[in-house]
């Protein structure tokens, strides 16, 4: 066992597995739901940017390149100032949801290097103009644009040209888990000598204004290179740094004058670093003041060009005489060796340079994305904020029928600044990337989303804090199962208790799907978006007036995925429970009983040979809605495989599958797609075969779905074929939109008209392999459609993960897809290396689009690695057809 192996294995005997040091900072608090205490819901507006640096927060802090403990209490990141801006650069600067072209945008340059599970090694790395932050240059161009134009982004501003700025690296290295060392070095980009202050920043999140604590904490003097911050619940803590040119105090607590207009009890105030620093104001009192509960020593800085200043802190536990001994440096040295070693020892051996480079990074990501979030929705709607009267209408407002969330806890973030809340269906997915790392934290994160402070008594999952009622695709029985057999093929022991567990809430859950969702009692579902925005021809979500429902293909789908899902389980418990063996059987038949509805009742298209969603109107004949598009696609996810072993130890189960199956055929009922091979092992499947080769067809097509980076959301077809349909009098249309959204449609930010995502090429690259390692040759595609190269279904996976990868990787000229016109930056020397992992990816040009830190999903490049990996020993034996780039 590594050394992380060893803290991952204590940490795996605490009720939650977790440091209690850690990125836990928000990377965005304001613009948030949380922060909202408007009487109209409107969170962009009512906290603005304009108002982090100078407003305290009632939920959570942000910071930049921050850390925190497990509650938040004491927070550390870092302040800068170039000698141009009008305000510090404490926190991350984006645009608001109103703001942007397409929506919300972070405008900063920013990467996540390193990290380790237990957080005893991480590095951050920012990118900070010497030139004024462009604020109001961004702000105003992004107005300016169409929603037909591209984003306005800061490597168009300038500001970046000629290399004039600071890379500025945060490097944490932990002694001890309360015992942490920081080292900040500030690299001169430019060609000449440049001015930077810095101020490594400690404050306490301010919890004294709402009546929390009995005595107010406090950060006090202890000498000129050391203070003492005093928590009544975290304890002492004591912050170390070198010789600074100054010491600041203030409070973390509003500027109320700058607020709201009302005068300040003290000069005191959270911005009062920000103008001392500035405009000069207040020094003398501030560092004159010897306690508050916010603190920073400042380091005025004169960085030659080409050269680096490195600064030291520590924060620990402990009272240190001497606190930066002979040798204190070792401890970055013996970490970030204990990093590569932990990577080397869970990653493939022999994966190259680059595709390793991609992982760490990616998982990386997933590290730095947790993030301490506090919300308990009941005291959000009854009380004040302070500044703001508690109003009626939030009480018939968002989220006012969940009443019993209260969140309080560590969760992986989709984004830490776009997605700063959680997600029901990225965490699903997050889960299998950090289940590659720490599945003991995958696994409570799983079941944290579960326990009763989230899911609502009915069942119902939380989606997110937006909309808590909104409903997302419910992948987390096929997340636990993807989570099993990670964890499973690490240790070589599955953990059944684990399931047991996620098992019994699922339950609650499915049955919620089944109660809400299934308006007919027919078993097709409906669902709304489902996590898919703005894929359909109009919003999926919006119920129409009259007698008029919406069937959707996507939503039925995903819950045979679910039934099936939940009979893999089942079948897994039983194996040494056998009292799950007749919840194997339930799900069984539930899964044909849903295989039937999506097959016989409307939703197949026998003329285009594909599913679509369908409008019923009463008195008036179903109308099939034509798009081409993922939601067409979805059920191929639903594909599993029962071992001999498995039906022969659980002889109910298979006495009363070979019941149920008998007694549908004799009567003529529908049975879903169900193979045996020649060992015994039966494959289940919502497809017929027939339908899953033509469904290939188009999957496969460079005309259709197939792209250079992977599978459209929306089929190209619709380029030149675009689809309309009238309802109620409306016209409602859709076409092939490979980029940034067009459409307002859930706020605009996303787009899933012909843009290439992470989660659906994961699922249906899985998905092909499952069928293929069932079929092996006796099933070949055309691949691509069209071009004489057949390929069984195992190397169909094995093309698409290397086309999703090769968005991520440099070719020839250095450049990587994802960049697009920014290459040009990412070939200078030192960037060259430099990882983003966006949140969708543009259909055509492969270009990343969205959200530019959405390691929610996007990390699951870092498995599709892996598996490349893992099977490069392995795919040359399967069949001499594999083209010679697999195996490269």
């Amino acid at each position: 066992m590594t050394a992380e192996h060893q803290r991952l294995a204590v940490n795996a005997t605490k009720a939650v597995p977790l440091a209690q040091w850690g990125p836990y900072l928000s990377e965005r608090q304001w613009g948030t739901v949380r922060e909202d205490y408007s009487n109209n819901g409107d969170a962009w507006h009512y906290f603005p940017f304009e108002h982090a640096h100078c407003r305290s927060y009632i939920w959570g802090e942000d910071g930049l390149a921050g850390i925190s403990d497990f509650f938040g209490n004491l927070c550390f990141g870092i302040s800068l100032w170039n000698g141009q801006d009008n305000i510090l650069k404490e926190r991350l600067f984006g645009l608001g949801n109103p703001q942007g072209n397409h929506g919300e945008d972070v405008k900063e340059l920013y990467y996540y290097l390193d990290n380790l599970p237990t957080h005893y090694y991480m590095e951050f790395l920012y990118k900070y103009p010497q030139q004024a932050f462009p604020y109001e240059q961004l702000r105003e161009e992004n107005k300016k644009r169409s929603k037909q134009d591209p984003e306005y982004e800061i490597l168009d501003t300038g500001v970046f040209n000629d290399n004039r700025y600071f890379d500025v690296k945060i490097t944490y290295a932990k002694e001890s888990a309360q015992d942490m060392f920081i080292r900040i070095d500030v690299t001169n980009r430019y060609s000449q000598a440049a001015d930077l202050s810095l101020l490594p920043t400690l404050w306490f999140y301010n919890r004294w204004e709402q009546g929390a604590f009995r005595q107010k904490p406090c950060i006090s003097y202890i000498n000129k290179n050391s203070v003492k911050a005093e928590h009544e619940r975290l304890g002492d803590y004591y912050f170390y740094f070198q010789n600074p040119d100054k010491l600041l105090f203030t409070e973390n607590e509003t500027n109320t004058e700058k607020v709201t207009g009302a005068p300040n009890k003290s000069i005191f105030v959270k911005d009062a670093f920000n103008d001392a620093i500035i405009e000069g104001k207040n020094v003398n009192e501030l560092t004159a003041r010897k306690a508050g509960t916010k603190v920073s020593p400042v380091y005025q800085l004169k960085i030659n060009a080409g050269a680096t200043k490195t600064v030291y802190c520590r924060l620990s536990s402990k009272q240190i005489d001497a606190p930066f001994a002979r040798g204190f440096k070792d401890v970055f040295k013996v970490r970030k060796q204990e990093a590569d070693e932990f990577y080397a020892a869970i990653l493939p051996k022999g994966t190259d340079s680059e595709k390793a480079n991609i992982q760490r990074q990616a998982l990386a990501g997933i590290l730095w994305s947790k993030q301490y979030y506090h919300f308990d929705v009941e005291e959000w709607l009854t009380q004040s904020d302070g500044i703001t009267p508690v109003s009626a209408s939030k009480m018939s407002g968002r989220n006012n029928d969940w009443k019993h969330l209260k969140n309080q806890d560590i969760i992986m973030m989709p984004d830490k600044w776009e997605y700063p809340w959680y997600a029901a269906w990225d965490l699903g997915f997050q889960c299998i990337s950090m289940a590659v790392v720490d599945p003991t934290f995958a696994k409570h994160q799983l079941q944290l989303i579960m326990r009763e402070w989230y899911m609502k008594p009915d069942g119902q999952l939380p989606a997110y804090e937006w909309n808590f009622s909104d409903v997302n695709p419910p992948v987390q029985a096929w997340a636990a199962m993807q989570i099993y057999h990670i964890e499973k093929k690490q240790t070589g022991k599955g953990d059944i208790q684990f399931l047991k567990k996620v098992f019994h809430k699922l339950l609650l859950n499915f049955t919620w799907w089944i109660n809400r969702k299934d308006v007919n009692g027919n078993n097709i579902f409906e669902g709304g978006f489902l996590g898919l925005d703005n894929i359909g021809v109009f919003n999926r979500s919006f119920h129409f007036p009259g007698e008029m429902q919406l069937e959707q293909a996507d939503g039925t789908s995903w819950m045979g995925i679910y039934a099936l899902d939940m009979m893999d389980m089942a079948v897994e418990i039983a194996l040494e429970d056998r009292s799950f063996e007749d919840m194997a059987t339930k799900f069984f038949e539930h899964f044909v009983l849903i295989a039937e509805s999506l097959n016989e009742h409307g939703l197949w298209n026998e003329e285009d040979r594909f599913f679509y969603d369908v409008l019923c109107v009463t008195g008036a004949d179903p109308v099939p809605l034509r798009i081409q598009s993922v939601v067409g696609i979805t059920p191929l996810y639903a594909v599993s495989t029962i071992s001999k072993k498995a039906m022969d130890l659980l002889t109910d189960f298979k006495k009363r599958v070979t019941w149920f199956e008998n007694y549908r055929k004799k009567n003529a009922l529908f049975w879903p797609n169900e193979e045996r091979s020649q060992d015994g092992e039966i494959l289940l499947s919502l497809v017929p075969k027939d339908r899953l080769i033509d469904m290939l067809q188009r999957l496969l097509n460079e005309e259709e779905f197939l792209s250079e980076g992977g599978i459209r959301a929306l089929s190209k077809y619709h380029d030149q074929h675009p689809y309309s349909v009238t309802v109620d009098g409306n016209i409602y249309s859709i076409r092939y939109d490979p980029g940034d959204s067009t459409s307002d449609m859930f706020g605009g930010n996303s787009n899933w008209r012909g843009p290439v995502w992470m989660p659906i090429n994961f699922l249906i690259i899985q998905s092909i392999r499952r069928y293929g390692e069932f079929y092996g040759d006796s099933l070949k595609v055309e691949y691509p459609t069209g071009s004489g190269q057949h390929l069984n279904l195992e190397q169909v996976a094995n093309e698409l993960s290397l086309r999703v990868v090769n968005l991520f990787e440099k070719n020839e000229e250095g450049a990587r897809t994802l960049y697009g016109d920014y290459s040009w930056f990412y070939k200078q020397p030192g960037n060259e290396e430099l990882v983003m992992f966006y949140e969708y990816f543009h259909g055509d040009s492969g270009r990343g689009l969205g959200a530019s830190h959405q390691t929610g999903w996007t990390a699951l490049v870092a498995e599709l690695i892996s598996e490349i990996g893992e099977r490069k020993e392995t795919i040359s034996d399967r069949s001499t057809a594999v083209p010679d780039k697999i195996l490269e």
